[in-house]
């Protein structure tokens, strides 16, 4: 069982969410991701994730990101 990182990204569609999972799918580790449109939460989970790390490969991409409070 891997660790689980939480993340509050801004979305408004589910063309936002393909473009954050293709972000996070290149980041080692990364074995599942769970996204919720409505709720702008990004679940990933997987081995020895980098939170810090995740927080700005989605920043990157324009979109506002920190890990969920």
């Amino acid at each position: 069982m891997g660790e689980t990182v939480t993340l509050k990204v801004e979305m408004m569609c589910e063309g936002c969410a393909g473009a954050v999972r293709r972000i996070l799918q290149k980041v080692e580790g990364v074995e599942n991701i769970d996204i919720t449109v409505a709720d702008n939460k990004v679940v990933v989970t997987g081995a020895a994730l980098d939170s810090a790390a995740l927080v700005e490969k989605v920043a990157k991409s324009g979109k506002a990101t920190e890990l969920w409070a």
